[in-house]
């Protein structure tokens, strides 16, 4: 009884903090703050474990608030743990204030940006499976709204969870019945959801999210779970619970409360000031989220100039070799490590090898979580599966998660699967995140001298890997740079510049020789680093060439790839920029009769230039 007076009244400062923060910003969600006050009131005063003064203290317990716009409880929880004042908590959503909208890694005490939902229960398997992959004692909580249990990425991480035997996650879904614009799709039938993880895998137990005693013994359950099963908690809540005008009533999602209706809620919300109301945390032994040694002189391998090789093949057998000489590289896989050749990770450090099969977006969030525990992830996939995990990767890039991307079969040229399989729009999605880095090797040495760098550098990167095998173009003595690039041929008397990356660097050096037959010149440029681009590299080239045009190739489509970086790069230098790039939907058929269909293969390219320096530009 002492503990249920306890948590009555934490339940009901957590709900005016909630109310009182959003009015004061104007805007909010305080309703769905409610619905799930008084389950945060037992997890945090009961169950909680974790190191205010330390937020990457690896033996913390982890709590991913997925239902992100609930945020106004996040940061009233942490104030009343003592991790800063109160009135620090109207200060929400304020220009200069760490208290977002939604939470993001400006508030310390969240381990990712959460709030385009669905995506909580994913990066909390990325924390889990680290955590006992290491033999951790903690849990990791997660937090999700029935709305959110509509997204498909929900059941992906569903099912990831329970065949890695996530014992140590606990989902706790708040079921209060209304979604932003109505009801629900299941409403109050909790069974059904119960159901469902219980299909996916999960144990799961039924609770009043009201009632302090089952919610009490589901947590104490969950935590000491001895079984192999993630556990869902589904319970049954009222939004706006505790304040009778809003309480299960449509029309309140996402709306603040003005000054009267906040008094009047504040007097159905009686707080008794006599009792010590502050979260007091379990501090667990103490052990810093360390990242280990990130160095490498270099993968060593020759290349004949006279064969053929896969670049995807190399990118394998390099990323292998790059895990074992750094301890905290994983990889990740959507079950084509045998077509990406992350295999070779698999079989040479299978412990830190992470197989989501095809699911890319809980893939994506996956690695999110274990790039907060200090692991540097490499998702490798289809560059055209990575496109519907999008939104996934713009949300680690909000969570400042440091993530490695390796996208294969890009372009035209990966031949007869056809355009369903041909990324083309890539390149624009990652380069549009500020701060990405976006590698394109033209040949296997280019794979192995590039791939390192992405040690070097945190944030979201992303390399290009081509399908069909290449001859080598570089010596092993070459040096490459983010930012970098290679001019491959250049004379006195060029006519203008050809940039190319990736597989139409080929093409590129092809028309080259072709025109020279013709006693045409040019200089061809070969932008490995696609952004950030070689902008002096190619102001030189231009200013050597007796006219300063450029030519951009490029196996993508027209808009937001190579030839707008560049484009972008030699402004107010450049007379004028022709970007040769992929302007319609593919086929299916060979490399050869595709990149010939798309006009990004030699012969295009030297009727491109002849017409560039036989007509005024």
């Amino acid at each position: 009884m002492k503990h249920e007076q306890l948590w009555k009244n934490q339940a009901a400062l957590l709900r005016r903090y909630s109310i009182s923060s959003t009015t004061a910003a104007g805007s909010g969600h305080p309703t769905s703050c409610l619905s799930c006050a008084d389950i945060a009131a037992v997890l945090f005063d009961k169950y909680f474990t974790y190191s205010l003064s330390n937020p990457f203290n690896v033996n913390n317990d982890r709590f991913i608030l997925s239902k992100g716009h609930a945020a106004p409880l996040l940061y009233a929880i942490f104030a009343m743990a003592g991790a800063y004042p109160p009135s620090l908590l109207n200060s929400l959503r304020k220009i200069d204030s760490p208290l977002e909208g939604h939470p993001t890694p400006n508030f310390k005490y969240a381990d990712a940006a959460t709030g385009s939902l669905g995506q909580g229960l994913s990066i909390a398997n990325g924390l889990a499976l680290i955590s006992k992959r290491e033999k951790r004692k903690n849990t990791i909580f997660t937090l999700l709204g029935d709305g959110e249990l509509a997204e498909g990425q929900v059941w992906e991480a569903a099912q990831f969870a329970s065949y890695h035997k996530l014992n140590n996650l606990v989902a706790i879904l708040d079921i209060n019945r209304l979604g932003q614009s109505g009801k629900t799709m299941l409403g109050h039938r909790c069974k059904k959801y119960a159901d469902r993880f219980s299909a996916f895998g999960f144990e799961t137990i039924l609770i009043d999210g009201h009632d302090y005693k089952s919610i009490d013994r589901a947590l104490e359950k969950a935590v000491h779970n001895k079984g192999t099963k993630p556990i869902a908690i589904v319970a049954e809540t009222l939004k706006g619970k505790g304040v009778s005008f809003v309480e299960d009533k449509e029309g309140w999602h996402g709306k603040a409360f003005n000054e009267a209706e906040m008094k009047k809620a504040f007097k159905e919300l009686p707080v008794d000031e006599s009792l010590d109301l502050h979260f007091k945390f379990k501090v667990p032994k103490e052990k810093t989220i360390t990242n280990g040694q990130h160095y490498f002189n270099g993968i060593k391998k020759t290349f004949d100039p006279k064969k053929e090789y896969s670049l995807r093949e190399v990118f394998g057998e390099s990323l292998a070799i790059l895990g074992k000489a750094n301890v905290d590289m994983y990889a990740l896989d959507g079950d084509v490590k045998n077509s990406t050749f992350t295999e070779d990770f698999y079989n040479a450090i299978p412990e830190r090898f992470i197989e989501c099969f095809i699911a890319e977006q809980n893939m994506v969030s996956v690695a999110v979580g274990l790039s907060r525990l200090g692991k540097i992830p490499f998702v490798a996939t289809f560059g055209a599966f990575l496109s519907r995990a999008a939104d996934q990767v713009r949300m680690a890039r909000i969570s400042d998660a440091n993530i490695n991307f390796i996208g294969t079969h890009t372009g035209v040229s990966i031949g007869e699967d056809g355009p369903s399989q041909m990324a083309l729009e890539d390149i624009a999605i990652f380069g549009a995140f500020p701060q990405s880095i976006i590698l394109q090797p033209a040949d296997a040495l280019s794979v192995t001298k590039l791939l390192p760098l992405m040690l070097q550098e945190k944030g979201i990167h992303y390399m290009r890997i081509f399908r069909p095998k290449a001859k080598p173009i570089y010596q092993d003595d070459e040096i490459f740079t983010i930012g970098g690039s290679k001019v491959l041929i250049q004379g006195e008397e060029d006519a203008l510049t050809v940039a190319a990356t990736g597989i139409t660097v080929a093409e590129a050096m092809k028309a080259a020789e072709i025109l020279k037959q013709e006693d045409i010149h040019i200089t061809v440029i070969d932008c490995y680093s696609v952004k950030p681009i070689d902008k002096p590299a190619l102001i030189n080239c231009l200013q050597q060439c007796s006219s300063p045009v450029l030519i951009t190739v490029e196996d993508h489509f027209m808009h937001g790839g190579l030839g707008d970086f560049a484009a972008i790069a030699v402004e107010g230098i450049a007379q004028n920029v022709i970007k040769m790039a992929v302007k319609n939907i593919s086929h299916s058929g060979n490399k050869d009769q595709l990149l010939q269909r798309a006009g990004i293969d030699a012969a295009a390219i030297v009727t491109k230039v002849k017409e560039l320096i036989t007509v005024p530009v």
